[in-house]
This record gives C-alpha cells, sequence and structure tokens, in this order.
C-alpha cells in the first residue's frame, strides 16, 4: 500500500430490527470516511452468524430483537470475541438498562433519539478503546458515586437480575410463560420461577400486579426489552 492511500475504513455491524433504522443507521455510516457497514441483522442467530464471517471492528446493537434480545448478544459476543466492541443503541430509558449493558460487557450505550448527533463519536470512542457514555448517565453515575453509603434510594428494579428484567418486560408486552420460553430458550417452568421470583422481590401479591406492574414498567421504558 502506497503512502497515498487512506486507512482502511472500521467496519460496522448493525443489529436491529427495525429495516428502517437500520438503512437510517448505514447511510450515517457509510457518510463517514473512516467506516463502512459491513452487515445488517434483526436477530440474535443472525448477529451471531454474522460476527463470526464477517468479522466486524465494532456492532451496534438494539435492546429489542425480532427473535432474542441486545443483552443476550452482548453476553455472547463477551464470552466468545472479548475484544469486539459493542454499542447499545437504543430507545429504552439508559436509567434502567445502560448499567446493566456495562456490566455485561457492552462499551457504550446510547439513546436513538441522541444518534444523529452522537453515533459517529460514540462509535470512534468505544473503536479507541475507550467506554461511551452520554453526559447525563456520566453525571449521574458520579452523583451516585458521590453519595454516602446509605443515602441513595434503591430502585426496587434493581432487585432483580437481567433475566428477571428481561421476562418483565416481556410479560409487559402481552407474551404468556409459554412464548417467553420459547424466546429466551427456556423451559415454562423455568419463566414461572423467574415471575414467582419477580413478585416476591418487588412485593407483588397477585399475577395480576406482577401484569399491571410489567405494562407500567414498560411504558416507562418507551417499548419494553
Amino acid at each position: 500500500m502506497s503512502g497515498n492511500e487512506p486507512p482502511a475504513r472500521r467496519t460496522v455491524l448493525i443489529v436491529d430490527d427495525h429495516p428502517i433504522v437500520r438503512q437510517g443507521l448505514a447511510r450515517m455510516i457509510e457518510a463517514a470516511p473512516d467506516l463502512s457497514v459491513c452487515g445488517e441483522v434483526e436477530n440474535l442467530a443472525d448477529a451471531r452468524r454474522a460476527i463470526r464471517e464477517l468479522q466486524p471492528d465494532v456492532v451496534i446493537v438494539d435492546l429489542t430483537l425480532g427473535q432474542g434480545d441486545g443483552l443476550e448478544l452482548v453476553r455472547d459476543v463477551r464470552a466468545h470475541h472479548p475484544r469486539l466492541p459493542m454499542l447499545v443503541l437504543t430507545m429504552h430509558e439508559e436509567g434502567i438498562y445502560a448499567e446493566r449493558m456495562l456490566a455485561a460487557g457492552a462499551r457504550g450505550y446510547i439513546m436513538k433519539e441522541a444518534a444523529s448527533e452522537q453515533l459517529l463519536t460514540a462509535l470512534r470512542r468505544v473503536l479507541a478503546g475507550k467506554v461511551y457514555l452520554s453526559d447525563a448517565l456520566a453525571a449521574r453515575l458520579r452523583a451516585r458515586d458521590a453519595m454516602p453509603e446509605g443515602e441513595a434510594t434503591e430502585d426496587p428494579l434493581s432487585r432483580l437480575s437481567n433475566r428477571e428484567i428481561q421476562v418483565l418486560a416481556k410479560l409487559g408486552r402481552g407474551m404468556s410463560s409459554r412464548a417467553i420460553a420459547s424466546d429466551l430458550t427456556v423451559s415454562v417452568k423455568t419463566v414461572e420461577s423467574h415471575r414467582q421470583s419477580i413478585k416476591r422481590k418487588l412485593n407483588l401479591a397477585s399475577n395480576s400486579q406482577l401484569l399491571q406492574y410489567a405494562l407500567s414498567f414498560v411504558a416507562s421504558t418507551r417499548g419494553g426489552a
């Protein structure tokens, strides 16, 4: 390669279940001189296959996928491709999900409403081996860390495991235990066990209270996980 040739563009895999969103992201990324889209997929299985075959430099993933979800993919990538950075791009409230996704292995979390201004910056940051957080989330985490021990108010949702959060969100989207079991590739008995655990941790007395809580949870996160 001669000294006059530009450096190779870093490749991006887009994982999102909305075709219009994928197309919009692809146009934005392809307009950048240093980035290129190597593939677009809509579900967990296709994402796993594309990562193996295309070997992207970075993956953009939504929390909600047609089959499976972004949390499962982030965990999978962390386990099998630990050097591959993942940027979560979603409509879901960062105050509920961001820390969970970062703990699972994501390198950044960005809201879709801010994507037009921040996406390229976020991609370049995670490609450089750094973590990308919005100014609002970074400030929230700093404030919480500076708070004297014992003064922080516990969010009831913090009592739930990642899997329980997934089950709660799917309940709020109207899915039955059987449908949730199929989507998460677990038994119906396991889903029922998660339901009982959620009720206990959130002090909910009945299935109707659980459903009402799940519906409110989904509404508060603008669509569920």
